[in-house]
């Protein structure tokens, strides 16, 4: 009897606690929602309004200083936006998390080959809100001969947020601690004098199914060289260095000292010269380009209109201000910006806007990149970064035999490129070659097929083995 009793006190006291606790947390998510605003309009008490979902590959820097400064201004009042909700996935998980999400209002950052697979997905939404439309008009619609805007058949799909070029960050202690020549185009970074110091990595470099910035760094080259003469320079640049989860990676591998140049957009290099004395931002001179890194509206929007009201700010001088943060570090898309006194305080980042706006850049063809994206970045990944320590191993060995001799320079141009030239296979009988025209005809395939890839790949790293041990065979002894 006595147990029993126990017991019931026992149920009892349970029940009292649960309630206790339920209706404590109800009553906190009340006061949590009326005092941040999620789901209130921010007067007095918990009145409806609008929470923005954005997709975004900017840092969560970027979300805090944005949320800070829009809902804040006379945009975020008038269309009772009370909340920004971020979520930055990985580059090739966007398609998958908007269709899995299913309201996402807007796209943010990423670049331009990202967006277009966005309208090729049939996920962006045309610009239509006349108000935004006149605030994208005040831009221009290229810059260095990339697009700022994105517009088919008269409609603004997205607009650059801001702009960027592509080159590397040098660690200036380190060169001169490993006694390696400063470098200043791709074709540096895979010499001889950087492989020297094999099997220690000099490059930092992020695999491209990891990074956008970085897979657009590897379509430059091959766009500036050639399909052929582009692998062989982008193999050996592989080679003399490291591949890294991510662009961030990468560059922390810089910043640290880790190795002494690390590919990278630039303002990955403007923050570092700030925060890291002696490092320092290289643009290859006319071997690069300016991207427009774009903001666009999803057709998941529930909030159009609060949506495009949210893109007219960030390209508004006042959202352009963000990107003047120390802790940013961006080129604006808006020069007049530099005019505003948060502008007149940074004339180091003018400087380097205008040293990007000045520097040649190079042809560059967006529906190419855009037609063998997912196949350069699979064949990267399975040829440079997957087998990466074979690859390190046969660069070696031809940079061996060549400073010590054993092979004449024709000899060594030979093996340089036998090293890096798209590879050869035996599928079914017949022989195939990874050409461009290969590259562009596997590639919706390899974008839509798991299966696809993991087939490819694996033939690729099988193939890419076989050519690096034939290599140190050849010239081993």
């Amino acid at each position: 009897m006595i147990r029993k009793g126990v017991s019931k006190v026992v149920v009892v006291a349970a029940i009292v606690v649960l309630v206790a606790v339920v209706v404590g947390a109800l009553w906190m998510y009340g006061f949590f929602q009326t005092k941040t605003g999620g789901g209130g309009g921010g007067g007095e008490g918990p009145t409806e309004g609008i929470v923005l979902k954005i997709i975004t590959r900017h840092p969560s820097t970027i979300w805090v200083l944005t949320k800070e400064n829009f809902l804040k201004s006379d945009i975020a009042k008038k269309y009772n936006i009370v909340d920004l909700k971020f979520i930055g996935p990985n580059p090739v998980l966007w398609i998958d998390t908007i269709n899995r999400v299913g309201d996402i209002d807007v796209a943010w950052g990423g670049g331009p080959t990202l967006f277009d697979q966005l309208i090729r997905s049939d996920l962006l939404e045309p610009i239509t809100d006349p108000d935004t439309l006149a605030t994208i008009d005040e831009l221009p619609d290229s810059v260095g001969g990339s697009p700022l805007k994105r517009i088919i058949d008269g409609k603004v799909y997205w607009v650059a947020a801001a702009i960027a070029s592509f080159g590397f960050i040098v660690n200036e202690p380190v060169l001169k601690k490993l006694g390696l020549p400063a470098p200043e185009t791709w074709e540096d970074l895979a010499s001889v004098d950087f492989a020297k110091l094999l099997p220690k990595p000099v490059v930092a470099y992020a695999r491209p199914t990891t990074s956008t910035s970085h897979t657009r760094i590897y379509e430059i080259i091959l766009q500036k060289f050639g399909w052929e003469k582009g692998w062989a320079i982008i193999t050996r640049i592989a080679a003399n260095g490291k591949p890294y989860d991510g662009s961030v990676e990468a560059l922390t591998a810089v910043e640290t000292g880790d190795v002494a140049v690390s590919i990278g957009i630039d303002f990955y290099g403007y923050t570092a010269q700030i925060e890291y004395p002696g490092n320092y931002y290289v643009l290859p001179y006319n071997e690069s380009i300016i991207n427009g890194d774009p903001i666009a509206l999803l057709k998941t929007s529930k909030h159009k209109e609060a949506a495009q009201a949210f893109i007219r700010w960030v390209i508004s001088v006042d959202g352009q201000k963000i990107w003047l943060d120390e802790r940013v570090n961006r080129l604006p898309v808006r020069e007049d910006v530099f005019q505003t006194p948060e502008g007149k305080a940074r004339p180091d980042l003018y400087q380097s806007y205008k040293d990007a706006l000045n520097n040649i850049g190079i042809p560059f063809n967006d529906t190419l990149a855009l037609k063998i994206e997912f196949s350069m970045r699979y064949y990267f990944d399975a040829v440079l970064a997957d087998v990466h320590d074979e690859l390190v191993q046969a660069w070696k060995a031809i940079v061996d035999a060549y400073l010590s001799g054993r092979i004449t320079q024709e000899e060594f141009e030979y093996w340089a490129f036998e090293l890096g030239k798209p590879l050869t296979w035996t599928e079914n009988g017949e022989q195939k070659t990874f050409t461009l025209e290969f590259a562009m005809q596997i590639n919706d395939e390899l974008y839509s097929s798991p299966e696809a890839v993991a087939h490819y790949q694996q033939i690729w790293r099988e193939a890419a083995r076989e050519r690096y041990r034939s290599i140190v065979q050849a010239l081993s002894g």
